[in-house]
């Protein structure tokens, strides 16, 4: 397995150079580019005999506002593209991060790989990030008049509206949430002698 990611390794720097950023952890490798070469780096990714990323396994959105419970210093939303070479038998995880907080957005791969297109939709939906050159980026997960992404960390976790059918109206209707906000904290009992030890 090391042998064959160092010859992947290889590859990608011959490929890129400094274009991209690489990391390897764990057994697999990262791929880091900026936005402005996302688009090409990704066509060299499938298109280059060396490389041979024929399969877009996954793509999403991440949120990093809070990474790991802690303030981030860095660009907010990141596109995640995991690629898979059959021929090679190798994968790569490709990472870009949207220039602009306030309006997310990066080149689309539907072009390259139509399996993107509902990835990048449903990134579009819970993310808000834009994908330029998308032919049909549109809500998939959420109804069409849905306000907000849900998975951004600043989304209310209760959303804004609930639905629900009225029998009076014979049909959905939005109303404002009336859920309670309230923080549960869990009571834990325990007996002077919990688990049956010697004390």
């Amino acid at each position: 397995m090391s042998a064959r990611l160092d010859v992947l390794q290889s590859a990608l720097e011959n490929a890129f150079g400094e274009r991209i950023k690489l990391v390897r952890d764990r057994g697999e490798i990262t791929v880091t580019v900026r936005a402005e070469d996302h688009y090409q780096v990704a066509k060299t990714l499938r298109d280059e005999p060396a490389l041979a990323f024929e399969q877009l396994i996954d793509l999403c959105g991440v949120d990093y506002s809070e990474y790991r419970n802690e303030p981030w210093d860095g660009l907010r939303f990141c596109v995640v593209t995991h690629l898979l070479s059959i021929s090679h038998n190798w994968r790569v995880r490709l990472k870009v991060y949207a220039p602009d907080d306030d309006l997310p957005g990066v080149a689309s791969v539907t072009d390259l790989w139509s399996g993107a297109n509902w990835f990048e939709r449903e990134a579009f939906d819970m993310y808000g990030i834009v994908f330029d050159g998308h032919l049909d980026l549109r809500r998939i997960l959420t109804d069409y008049g849905f306000i907000g992404h849900p998975l951004r960390k600043d989304f209310p976790v209760t959303g804004h509206v609930e639905m629900r059918y009225d029998a009076e109206k014979q049909r959905v209707v939005y109303q404002p949430v009336t859920i309670e906000v309230r923080e549960i904290i869990p009571r834990v009992v325990r007996e002077d002698h919990y688990g049956g030890g010697v004390h």
